[in-house]
């Protein structure tokens, strides 16, 4: 299926890697040289497929960029080495860069595009769960720093979106189960007919559905508030404290588990304080454990860490931070906090 987030189009599609080529010469008007950006995990299974797809059409393919898989690598140091390696393969602002992977490698991949000659074009072909639900969509790119996750970056929208179906099949039970993290995350904050899909269904019997249903949300928002100053809060339901649960795990708990237990924690945290009815909190439950999703905090997680480092957290603004409270089934407010608050709010999440 084709949707469009105004400015580009998102093909939603098994195969779609395999006509890659035909789609970017849609976008691009005209064959241009390319550089794929991916991981050594990724790589190796569909980076043979999108280049030839590319070369069919016309396109100049420089050497590939490949780097090793997870969040250790989301760092400055591969920045530079994928900043050089574009210069090195003599890149302008006519051509356009390939991003072939999860949202490691896409966030990665558009920060690149983002700084290097200022803004160059760059294609999200997508293939996790948390990459083609969420994070290739919107135009958010970075890094992670020592201080905390995705502290440097910069907004920059891709061209085009390519989300081949049939590599989310391919998923291992852990990747797959990472990514419904995000995937619950649209159902709780407006999307009541995705929840009941995902308690009625099994996710993995209707990919296609669920992304476009969290692709379709995710465009209702970004289109409204692009650079992250109001609605588009709201995307960030349980990634306070999730961020803080990989910080502290040395990002050894991947990315949509943490969410899960932020998303888990937040919840609690307004049953207890009276602002969400508890079956909320009860279908939270219920759906991350359908999806193999954890919902406790890990021993020795206590608050006061988790609070010390979320004061490091982006989304803090002067002394307060804005926080996504699911309040019903469907629904979740933006609630601004003073920021000495957020430690009684974890304790109240924990309890």
């Amino acid at each position: 299926m084709k949707l469009s987030a105004g400015k580009y189009d998102i093909m939603i599609e098994n195969g779609v890697l395999a006509r890659a080529g035909e789609y970017a010469l849609e976008a691009l008007g005209k064959p241009r040289r390319a550089v794929i950006v991916s991981d050594d995990n990724v790589f190796p299974l569909y980076g043979g497929t999108l280049t030839k797809s590319l070369a069919d059409a016309g396109f100049d393919m420089a050497p590939e960029f490949v780097f090793p898989h997870g969040e250790a690598s989301k760092t400055m140091t591969t920045l530079e080495q994928l900043l050089n390696h574009i210069a090195d393969c003599r890149l302008t602002r006519t051509d356009v860069i390939f991003a072939l992977g999860g949202g490691v490698v896409g966030d990665l991949t558009g920060f690149a595009a983002a700084v290097y000659l200022r803004g160059i074009k760059y294609v999200q072909c997508p293939t996790s769960v948390i990459a083609a639900t969420d994070s290739s969509v919107g135009g958010k790119t970075a890094v992670d720093l020592a201080s905390g996750k995705n502290q440097a970056g910069a907004f920059h929208e891709p061209c085009l979106v390519l989300c081949d179906t049939g590599a989310i099949r391919t998923l291992s039970p852990l990747y797959f189960s990472d990514g419904m993290a995000e995937v619950i995350k649209y159902g709780f904050i407006s999307d009541r007919p995705l929840l009941d899909l995902l308690t009625d269904k099994n996710a993995a019997d209707c990919m296609d559905d669920v992304i476009a249903m969290c692709v379709r949300d995710k465009i209702d928002v970004v289109s409204r508030d692009l650079y992250d100053n109001g609605i588009r809060q709201c995307l960030n339901l349980g990634h306070t404290i999730g961020h803080a649960v990989e910080a502290l795990s040395d990002y050894g708990i991947p990315h949509g588990h943490a969410v899960a237990i932020g998303m888990a924690a937040i919840t609690r945290a307004a049953v207890n304080r009276g602002m969400c009815t508890p079956e909320t909190l009860d279908v939270l439950l219920a759906l991350l454990a359908k999806y193999d999703l954890p919902s406790d905090m890990p021993e020795g997680y206590t608050p006061e860490k988790l609070f010390d480092v979320t004061l490091h957290d982006k989304k803090m603004r002067g002394g307060t931070i804005t926080l996504v409270v699911p309040v019903q089934l469907g629904k979740s407010d933006l609630i601004e906090y003073p920021a000495e608050e957020l430690l009684s709010i974890i304790e109240d999440g924990l309890r």
